[in-house]
């Protein structure tokens, strides 16, 4: 993580960065080693737009309590119109992988990001990268497709870069691909919901059709603090 942080962090050095979905959030990881100046680059602004309102929560408490400005998030599902704003320099999106769909999870989470830069950012796409695997190859081929459609070209790609040490794929590798536009005009558009049933099949995984909305938040008093039921204390030994 913090490998992949350094990294995005000079790749976006000085630009508005919009996180399309950000379950390993590298997004405060790149926010915070630049605040502590770890760091002495990365984006002057950060947007995290995730469907777990969790995850949007901790974002912006970590925030508050870092005083990181630039760092912020949206509540937003990715099938629904991209919210806005669409001022964005660059994106960032690790998305559903697409094993069982060819990639067209992947290419929905991506053109939400094209969408943030109205057509005109480049953005960083993590998709597995396995060469003993046939699908993580479709998945690359079809993004390439996709993106050259939308008027974009894979800038360069890092291979075999990260481990996620899945449960169901424990040695699955990911990689970094860069995407530039060809044209850098500004091509707002109408951003709209995506129902097509054939672009929802197997979205999730085999058999799992998007079903929820938005994950939301239960209302706790004591944000901060570990729950009791997540913990056991032991005690240190008293002298008799």
């Amino acid at each position: 993580m913090v490998m992949q942080a350094e990294q995005i962090a000079r790749w976006s050095d000085g630009k508005h960065l919009a996180f399309i979905g950000d379950g390993d959030a590298i997004s405060v990881c790149v926010a915070y080693l630049k605040k502590r100046e770890i760091l002495k680059y990365g984006p002057e602004k950060v947007t995290v737009f995730d469907f777990d309102e969790r995850m949007c929560n901790s974002v912006e408490r970590f925030a508050d309590a870092e005083r990181i400005v630039g760092l912020s998030s949206v509540l937003y599902n990715c099938l629904d119109p991209f919210p806005g704003p669409t001022d964005f320099d660059f994106f960032y999106t690790n998305p559903p992988w697409g094993a069982s769909n060819q990639g067209e999870s992947v290419n929905v989470f991506v053109e939400r990001g094209m969408e943030a830069t109205e057509f005109a950012g480049q953005g960083v796409v993590v998709i597995a990268d396995d060469p003993e695997l046939t699908w993580p190859k479709e998945v690359l081929a079809n993004l390439q497709s996709f993106a050259v459609d939308k008027g974009f070209f894979v800038q360069r790609m890092l291979p075999q870069l990260h481990s996620y040490h899945l449960d169901d794929a424990p040695d699955l590798l990911s990689c970094n691909v860069f995407l530039a536009p060809v044209s850098t005009g500004r091509r707002p558009t109408d951003s709209l919901r995506i129902d097509d049933p054939v672009r929802l099949e197997n979205f999730y995984g085999r058999d799992k059709t998007p079903r929820v909305r938005y994950v939301r938040e239960r209302s706790r008093l004591d944000y901060g603090k570990a729950h009791e039921s997540e913990y056991l204390l032991e005690l240190l030994e008293t002298p008799e």
